[in-house]
């Protein structure tokens, strides 16, 4: 399941394309945004692994939004305006969706995106992820992922609690940051606060998961990071 997000200025085009995303059975819509501004934003809480991206915009367009992303999520671009297409693949875009397109144009694009995404989720699992250092107090704290359990994101702090230690590591970061560091298909978003590894997951229960005694909540929002664990 993808998780989709639309950056377009038109109404119209917003809901046709919620619509059409709604009618695909591996993606998922999760936000709508009307300019490279509100995107900007809305992605530091909401991870999307495929955009819809509109390319006349005002202020910021949507290939220089593009650029602004240091790791961005496979894109689609849609536009009504074809001279833009060169730039658009040259930046490695899926594909290019001219206004108006049909379902049929759509849904190719999409197949092309999921075969792309699989093929990124098996590179990252074949790829071991490093140990790497956080700030706690004065002191940098090294953690090794395979050590820990789950994160628990608390306003400007996570708490990174791990199989060696009694309490928890609290460091000064957010959520998001450490699951870069953490990254899918080994360790997934299970609610907007919790981020827990896949294989220290214990029990699966309708709204909540296990480690060991552990419930840790499952949101409405990342309920398919779950459901794709018991494909």
């Amino acid at each position: 399941m993808m998780r989709c997000m639309v950056i377009d200025d038109e109404q119209l085009v917003r809901e046709l394309l919620e619509d059409n995303i709604r009618q695909v059975p591996f993606l998922q819509w999760e936000k709508s945004c009307r300019n490279a501004l509100e995107a900007m934003e809305a992605m530091q809480t909401t991870p999307v692994d495929l955009l819809f991206l509109d390319i006349q915009m005002p202020r910021v367009n949507g290939l220089q939004f593009l650029q602004t992303l240091t790791d961005p999520p496979l894109v689609i671009l849609v536009t009504a305006y074809e001279q833009y297409a060169l730039e658009g693949f040259n930046q490695r875009v899926v594909d290019y969706l001219l206004k108006p397109f049909s379902f049929e144009r759509f849904l190719k694009a999409c197949n092309r995106a999921e075969e792309l995404f699989r093929l990124r989720q098996n590179d990252r699992a074949s790829v071991p992820v490093e140990d790497f250092f956080v700030n706690v107090e004065y002191a940098l704290v090294k953690i090794v992922p395979a050590d820990v359990l789950y994160a628990e994101g608390v306003k400007d702090y996570v708490k990174i609690y791990l199989t060696t230690s009694a309490r928890p590591v609290l460091t000064r970061m957010t959520l998001k940051a450490l699951e870069e560091k953490l990254p899918s298909p080994a360790y997934v978003r299970t609610h907007k606060s919790f981020l827990v590894s896949v294989k220290k997951i214990t029990t699966v229960k309708r709204d909540f998961v296990c480690i060991g005694e552990k419930e840790i909540p499952v949101s409405v929002s990342y309920k398919t990071n779950i459901t794709r664990l018991l494909k």
